[in-house]
């Protein structure tokens, strides 16, 4: 069975799987990016800090996916749980960091028109601060989505959603007439779906990025 065969008779599956995959991804890329932003938010004003939640979160990308979901096992089970919480823990570091970057480079005398017209703290971080960093911070959140795209396929390994399935089927039956098949059809797979992630963002930011700021 060739290739295009093979998509032909497994469509159906391949869909639900790729389903899958984009959906896990996509909910843990919400939440990192809720506690990597306010992760950011709290630690910027403060260099050791900042130097402090950037440390933690590098450390937290050097575990090995495996060995993370590993350890996650004994704790969660099986599924669902270990996938979800790897996936945000690897998620954090780029939207941490470009976080801290974004808001350390809004421009001072912005705030200080802001403060000066009697805007809070609050408001200043709202409707200036956050805003002037967003760029940035979208930029953590296509580069942390792109990483968790590879990661989310060694969710397979927990019995965790999405197109690591079709890969660890192929591994594990290598020599078979399909086995080569499955790899490449997951592969592929996860590579289309990280494409049309980025195609979404770079949309989001048209939408929501002022022509001014990116210029």
């Amino acid at each position: 069975m060739n290739f295009w065969d093979y998509l032909g008779n497994r469509h159906q599956q391949l869909l639900t799987d790729a389903y899958q995959h984009a959906s896990a991804v996509f909910q843990c890329m919400v939440v990192a990016t809720v506690i990597g932003v306010l992760i950011g938010v709290v630690t910027y004003r403060s260099e050791w800090a900042g130097s402090l939640a950037t440390t933690a979160t590098s450390t937290l990308l050097t575990i090995p996916s495996l060995a993370m979901i590993g350890l996650l096992i004994p704790v969660v089970g099986l599924g669902v749980a270990p996938t979800v919480i790897a996936l945000t823990l690897y998620g954090l570091l780029p939207i941490v960091r470009n976080a801290i970057v974004g808001l350390r480079g809004v421009d001072p005398s912005l705030v200080d028109a802001a403060k000066g017209i009697g805007m809070s703290r609050g408001a200043r971080l709202l409707r200036v601060e956050l805003p002037l960093a967003w760029p940035p911070i979208l930029t953590g959140i296509r580069v942390s989505t792109q990483m968790l795209m590879g990661i989310a396929a060694i969710a397979a390994y927990a019995s965790g959603p999405g197109l690591g399935n079709e890969i660890f089927r192929g591994i594990g039956s290598l020599g078979s007439k399909n086995a080569l098949n499955q790899v490449l059809a997951g592969t592929l797979g996860i590579i289309v779906l990280a494409l049309l992630f980025d195609a979404a963002y770079i949309l989001i930011g048209r939408l929501t990025i002022s022509r001014g700021i990116r210029v």
